[in-house]
Order: C-alpha cells, then sequence, then structure tokens
C-alpha cells in the first residue's frame, strides 16, 4: 500500500517543478523561488513516505518471520531439545576433562558479571 506522503509529495514536488519553471521563464524571482521551495518541500514528503513504507514493510516481515520460527519451534522444538542434549551428553562422555574446563570457564565468566555488577 502506497502511503499517501508520498502521493501528496509528488503532487507537490511537480507543482513546484511547474510553477519553478513558469517563474524562470517569466523573469517572475517571486514565483520561482516559491516553486523551489514547493519541489524541496514535496520531495522532503515524499521521502517521508517512502521511510514510512519501507518500516511498514519491515515490520510486516520481522512479523512473519517470526510466526514461522514460532511454527518451527512449535513442531519441531521437543526433537531439537533431544538431539541437543543427546549431543552434549556424547561430548562430555567423550571428554569429561574438556567438559569440565568449559564449566569452570563459563562459571568464571559469570561470576565476573556479577561481581562487576555491585
Amino acid at each position: 500500500m502506497v502511503d499517501t506522503d508520498r502521493i501528496v509529495g509528488t503532487a507537490k514536488d511537480l507543482g513546484g517543478r511547474a510553477q519553478g519553471a513558469v517563474g524562470d521563464a517569466l523573469g517572475s524571482n517571486r514565483d520561482s523561488l516559491e516553486g523551489r521551495y514547493r519541489e524541496a518541500e514535496g520531495r522532503a514528503q515524499r521521502i517521508y513516505g517512502q521511510a514510512k513504507d519501507t518500516v511498514r514493510d519491515l515490520a510486516d516481515d520481522v512479523g512473519d518471520y517470526a510466526e514461522e520460527a514460532y511454527d518451527r519451534v512449535s513442531r519441531h522444538g521437543g526433537t531439537y531439545l533431544r538431539d541437543g542434549r543427546e549431543r552434549v551428553e556424547t561430548q562430555v562422555g567423550e571428554n569429561p576433562f574438556l567438559a569440565l574446563l568449559i564449566a569452570g570457564a563459563v562459571g568464571y565468566g559469570l561470576a565476573l558479571l556479577l561481581h562487576s555488577r555491585r
């Protein structure tokens, strides 16, 4: 859906160009300057409308992606959790020392985080 600011801005832009051209042709500085001002105002309004359209489209896309992700997790969430748990169990079983070292590093990092907040 096209934003009304884009339509109105384009109309002002075109009207300002026409007024500026007529002012230039007739030698009227007032009409020429007024036309240039309307042209700039129209461009700004059109760009504002384009930005609103872009944000609206982006919000729609984000909503669609979030809905799709939610559907995937609802359908396959249990499988992902089960597979992840099994992989962690396998890695810990094969490398207990490395798992202990990683757990210690994570604990140390959390302690630093909590200690620095005081």
